[in-house]
């Protein structure tokens, strides 16, 4: 199973949403500290899904390319 970038989104709001209801610091703190890690995992899902994707188009072009020239 792959995750995406989605999911991870998702798991950091419902890890919001948690720690938005908890009475207890430090299950609060914890909830927070959860939230912004699947924040940070997204962000790097998202950054490597762009930079695969212009590698793919660079890819593709410098195929072309070839293909024209020959």
């Amino acid at each position: 199973m792959s995750a995406t970038s989605d999911f991870y989104l998702a798991q950091a709001e419902k890890c919001a949403a948690e720690a938005a209801e908890s009475a207890l610091t430090q299950v609060r703190d914890r909830n927070l500290r959860a939230a912004q890690a699947w924040r940070t995992m997204a962000e790097r899902l998202i950054l490597t899904e762009a930079t695969r994707a212009r590698q793919v188009a660079a890819a593709t072009a410098k195929a072309q390319a070839t293909a024209d020239a020959a």
